[in-house]
């Protein structure tokens, strides 16, 4: 079984490297990605039964070196359970390129460079996922972050260039603070291994520890998009092409959570600055979900959800309970699924009407009914209305912040609680007014929206472009990603009970002797 979990990295990479030979042959490079990307999907669910099943991880150590000198590959229930709902995602986004670039010509999205880059993205989200260590973790960032700089600028326009620009930088800032944080805890520890400096990180005074804490924290929050160093992110995803944003939107934010989960539960578990992302858990709900409000462009409006509900991933990471650890997950699993839904529908949306802002998209609910389904089922599942597993997902972190009881936690309850009102009111505002106005109703909206004069500025509030047709495939995609979402719900028991035995699994940090036990195995 342990042979297989270094094919997580080495398929796409394979992939991407024979997409790029056949770089001028569509039909072989869309094969091969669907075939990288599927293969990986089974190969993950294959390890989540196995590590699920046994209870027990499965870690290699590449290269055949001595723990903990190599590189180490760790598939665990959490890093096993991601790669599958990556890859689910992936291969979604992709078919869904597909339709779109058959239709286009492959304008916004150019064969010979996307699928090389987008399988690419995808090695780089796997070895984050499964890295062993801190030195792995920041490559598996650089891997996908390189691919993400192509993929953001796809088409070139002055819009994707200028946001670009302002991705890359803030990308390299976090770069630069993940890659000294690394190199000051090896002069300190000796090891960028994670099981080994979760035993050796308490030989340090309290004062060094929290030094090196926040500078990984600082790193990961900027690729988290946790407030106040989410400014770059509503203005860089809604440029992109709708697949990238898509894929952006559900994946990336979430390897920035994930890493801080690791290090906070592993690493740092006895030098905790839990009422500090207490705090920040607050504010990013609050101030990503005025942001949306303010917004007319849909794009728009779902990358400040986007920015808010990462503040619950943090509130629950703060908690810092079993219980709550397991809400995050699951919550994190839901919000991976149904926000890229969400931004596969706006791109439905924006090839049928033309354009994304509420304000000029109207009468949808009959040219386009279908459409209308596919974004108001996962809009009020990101809402939290019952009995979706976004209820489900928020219920069960504001149960284990009562469980806790004090009166902070009893802040950020109600400070979720309200988050989760206002996007619901926000996402079935923009549905009101792009499926129910009719085509003859030129009456205007009287709200907060109309007195934004930045709008026609903003990057993703281009003018109307002209109404294109959208393949059946696209549609399809959509709706199986609708289906997933759905599922969430359906299936929410053993779901939510593989996330606790995961919150579990994550307060009792892995040893340097188990990990070469499992090595060994």
């Amino acid at each position: 079984m342990s042979s297989l979990v270094p094919l997580l990295v080495t398929l796409p990479l394979i992939g991407a490297g024979i997409a790029l030979v056949f770089g001028r042959r569509r039909r072989v490079q869309v094969g091969v990605s669907i075939v990288t990307l599927t293969l990986t999907l089974v190969i993950a669910s294959v390890l989540l039964y196995a590590v699920d099943s046994s209870g027990e991880a499965i870690a290699v150590s590449v290269g055949g070196w001595p723990i903990p000198f190599g590189i180490i590959l760790y598939v665990d229930r959490l890093a096993a359970l991601l790669v599958v709902i990556s890859s689910i995602v992936l291969l979604a986004v992709l078919l869904f390129s597909v339709g779109q670039g058959a239709a286009d010509g492959d304008d916004d999205t150019p064969v010979t460079i996307f699928h090389p880059s987008y399988l690419i993205l995808a090695a780089g989200i796997f070895n984050a996922f499964i890295a062993g260590d801190l030195f792995n973790l920041y490559v598996g960032f650089e891997i996908l972050l390189v691919a993400s700089y192509v993929l953001i600028t796809l088409g070139s326009t002055e819009s994707r260039i200028r946001t670009g620009v302002v991705y890359i930088v803030v990308s390299l800032v976090s770069s630069i603070l993940f890659l000294a944080a690394i190199a000051a805890i090896y002069g300190a520890l000796g090891t960028v291994n994670i099981a080994q400096l979760a035993e050796r990180m308490t030989e340090l005074p309290d004062s060094t520890q929290l030094v090196l804490h926040l500078m990984l924290l600082l790193a990961f929050s900027i690729k988290a998009a946790v407030f106040p160093l989410s400014f770059w992110l509503p203005d860089s995803y809604p440029t992109a092409p709708a697949p990238v944003t898509a894929v952006f939107a559900g994946l990336l934010t979430k390897v920035g959570v994930y890493a801080m989960i690791r290090t906070e539960t592993q690493i740092f578990r006895d030098n905790d600055v839990n009422t500090l992302l207490l705090i920040v858990a607050l504010a990013t709900m609050i101030v990503g979900v005025l942001g949306a409000l303010a917004q007319a462009e849909l794009k728009r409006i779902l990358s400040f959800t986007l920015v808010s509900h990462v503040g619950y991933l943090v509130f629950g990471l703060a908690i810092a309970t079993p219980v709550a650890l397991g809400a995050t997950i699951y919550y994190m699993v839901h919000h991976i699924i149904v926000q890229t839904t969400l931004f596969l529908a706006v791109g439905l949306i924006e090839r049928r009407a033309g354009s994304t802002s509420i304000l000029k998209v109207k009468g949808l609910m009959r040219a386009a009914p279908v459409i209308a389904v596919l974004y108001f089922i996962p809009a009020i599942n990101l809402g939290g209305l019952p009995p979706f597993s976004g209820f489900i997902g928020k219920f069960a972190l504001f149960d284990a912040a009562a469980q806790v009881g004090t009166p902070l936690m009893y802040v950020l309850i109600v400070g979720g609680i309200v988050t989760s009102l206002l996007t619901l009111y926000t996402l079935m505002r923009a549905w009101n007014l792009a499926f129910w106005r009719e085509e003859e109703d030129h009456s205007e909206e009287t709200g907060v929206v109309e007195r934004i004069e930045y709008l026609g500025d903003a990057p993703a509030a281009d003018d109307q472009s002209a109404r294109r047709v959208i393949p059946r495939i696209m549609t399809a995609t959509t709706a199986g990603m609708v289906a997933v979402t759905v599922a969430l719900t359906l299936f929410a028991g053993p779901l939510y009970q593989l996330c606790a035995s995961i919150g579990d699994a994550l307060l009792t940090p892995v040893t340097l002797v188990q990990l070469e036990q499992e090595v060994q195995q």
